[in-house]
C-alpha cells in the first residue's frame, strides 16, 4: 500500500505573527523536532518566517536608505551652517576691527594706538603749558622787579636831577652874586 500524504491546513501560531524575528526563531527552536541532526520545520511556518525575515530586511533596508538620505541632508545642512558660521565670524572680525578703529584723514587707526598717541600729545601739551606758565611767572616777577627798580631809579634820578638843578642854580646865583660884587667893587 502506497503512502498517501494528506496535507491539511493548520493554523500558524500567533508567535510567528506578533513577535519579533528573534522570538520567532526561538519559538521554532523550542517547538520543532530534530531527527538525525536535521530540524523538521513545517513548510508553512518556514515560509512565514522567511517572509517575516524578508519583510524585516526590507524595512531595515528602507530605514537605512532613509537614514542615509537624512544623513546626507544633515551633512549638507552642517556644511551650509559651517559656511554661514565662517561668514559670520568674518563679518564679526570686520565689525570688531571697524568698531575698534578710528578713521583720520582717510587712514584707519586702532583705537588703543590712537588713544595712546592722543594722551601722549595731551601730556606733551600740558607739559609745554606748565613750562610756559612757569616761564610766564618767572618773566612776570622779573618784569615786576624791573618796573620797581625802574621806578626807584627814576625817583633817584628825579631826586638827583632836582639836587643837581638846585646845586647849579645855587652855583649860578653864587656866580652871579660874585660877578655883581666884582662889578660893584
Amino acid at each position: 500500500m502506497p503512502f498517501v500524504f494528506i496535507n491539511g491546513q493548520s493554523v500558524i501560531p500567533n508567535e510567528l505573527n506578533k513577535n519579533n524575528i528573534n522570538d520567532q526563531l526561538n519559538y521554532i527552536v523550542e517547538h520543532t523536532l530534530i531527527y538525525e541532526n536535521f530540524r523538521a520545520i513545517r513548510e508553512d511556518m518556514f515560509q512565514k518566517i522567511k517572509m517575516n525575515v524578508v519583510d524585516s530586511l526590507n524595512v531595515s533596508g528602507n530605514r537605512i536608505k532613509d537614514l542615509k538620505n537624512t544623513s546626507g541632508i544633515l551633512t549638507r545642512n552642517i556644511d551650509s551652517l559651517k559656511t554661514a558660521l565662517e561668514t559670520t565670524k568674518s563679518n564679526l572680525e570686520q565689525m570688531t576691527m571697524t568698531k575698534n578703529s578710528i578713521r583720520i584723514f582717510g587712514h584707519e587707526f586702532d583705537k588703543s594706538k590712537y588713544n595712546s598717541v592722543m594722551w601722549t600729545i595731551l601730556a606733551g601739551l600740558l607739559l609745554l603749558l606748565g613750562i610756559g606758565l612757569m616761564a610766564f611767572k618767572r618773566n612776570l616777577s622779573f618784569t615786576i622787579t624791573t618796573k620797581k627798580e625802574l621806578t626807584e631809579l627814576r625817583n633817584e634820578f628825579e631826586a638827583y636831577r632836582n639836587t643837581t638843578r638846585i646845586a647849579r642854580e645855587k652855583m649860578s646865583m653864587d656866580h652871579f652874586n660874585e660877578i655883581k660884587k666884582l662889578k660893584k667893587g
